[in-house]
């Protein structure tokens, strides 16, 4: 399956099923963390089971701290 994640394609296997195994494939689980899946942007507690589609557009923000 193919997704496009901060404009770029991305082969996922079977086993990324939603966004949070997604997440996890990119070790951006646990972060400080937005992620927008076709324009729309989704709620964290969603992630576990918001469904990856072949096709879709993703934007995956993580924020870093510093002073």
């Amino acid at each position: 399956m193919h997704v496009i994640v901060n404009g770029k394609t991305k082969e996922i296997d079977g086993q990324t099923k939603t966004i949070a195994d997604l997440l996890a494939e990119l070790e951006l689980n646990g972060k400080r963390t937005a992620v927008e899946q076709n324009g729309t942007i989704l709620q964290k507690e969603d992630w576990e089971s918001q469904p990856v589609q072949d096709g879709d557009q993703l934007e995956v923000v993580h924020f870093v701290g510093g002073g």
